[in-house]
């Protein structure tokens, strides 16, 4: 273990680094900041956006007429927009120094740890490749949910790296193998609820024009009602996957991730309280996406616990 920490802490930066892509995502999505930058991989033509409407360049008028909300120069949009964009850039930086190390240490000794660094980078790619289409369709709904989905797999793929590194002896236990199970199906159904409940903010809010999020709420089908509903069920799941846990002799291993999942669950209940109560504050909406992100991680790491 000791000759794998090194690449331990690697593997957790990688793991904290998509989680921060993640949320800077869920932050433009949640400020209409897509179209801040209109083209790709550029910014108005440029690496480096301009800060005011002086540094645009001769024919800006093409890429302002592509954005989807504001038709003047917007500099907030467009620099929270690059962020994003820098932040999956470092991202990929991290990625490609993990696969040659992965190479250096376990391609002769452990190929499959160094394959599953090289889907990580094949992913990013894709992310990539999706990110120019969601600009080129001016913010498509259904290709931004697939970067959503690629963004989880690629979370969990270093998760599963960390469980074949780890030489702790796994539990065996067969009723906490369904339980979690059942969690994580439920959970993976909550998460198909809200990308729908999240795809309706997205058209109700255009439609307003991105105002009076007063009505936003009200505008929404069943599926919310649904969504929110369910919730209930999600957070009973976790919370008897933490009191089983709690009962089991001899369960360090599992004690940690069940204590982040009931944490999680709860906190996820209260962001989304915060949503429907008090109008969908901007500021939520990101960290209620981080929140889910992370939830599904956490089961998904309980589950490579168990034996």
């Amino acid at each position: 273990m000791n000759r794998n920490r090194a690449y331990i802490r690697y593997t957790q930066a990688v793991i904290i680094s998509v989680f921060l892509v993640i949320l800077a995502g869920g932050i433009v999505r949640t400020t209409q900041s897509g179209m801040g930058c209109p083209d790709w991989p550029r910014c108005f033509g440029r690496w480096i956006p301009p800060v005011n409407a002086g540094q645009l360049p001769p024919d800006y008028e093409k890429y302002l007429s592509a954005q989807d909300i504001d038709h003047t120069f917007n500099a907030w949009h467009t620099w929270i927009e690059w962020i994003n964009r820098l932040c999956t850039g470092l991202l990929g930086l991290l990625i490609i120094g993990y696969v040659c190390w992965s190479y250096k240490k376990f391609y002769r000794l452990r190929p499959a740890i160094f394959w599953l660094s090289v889907s990580m980078l094949a992913i990013t790619g894709m992310e990539a490749w999706l990110g120019k289409l969601v600009v080129n369709s001016n913010l498509g709904i259904f290709k931004i949910t697939g970067h959503m989905l690629l963004a989880l797999a690629l979370a969990a793929i270093p998760v599963r790296i960390l469980a074949l590194l780890d030489k702790r002896q796994k539990i065996r236990k067969r009723s906490l193998k369904w339980i979690s199970a059942a969690a994580m199906i439920l959970l993976l159904i909550q998460v198909i609820l809200g990308t729908d409940v999240r795809q309706q903010i997205d058209q109700v809010s255009k439609s307003l024009d991105y105002t009076h999020r007063e009505l936003w709420i009200s505008r929404l089908n069943v599926v919310f009602d649904i969504h929110r509903s369910f919730s209930w069920i999600v957070a009973l799941a976790c919370g008897f996957l933490y009191w089983k846990v709690s009962q089991l002799k001899g369960s360090g291993i599992l004690k940690r991730p069940a204590t982040a999942g009931l944490v999680l669950v709860v906190l996820l209940m209260a962001l989304g309280m915060v949503m429907a109560f008090c109008n969908v504050p901007a500021w939520v909406q990101p960290l209620h996406l981080l929140c889910s992100s992370m939830l599904v991680m956490v089961l998904f790491s309980f589950r490579l616990r168990l034996s």
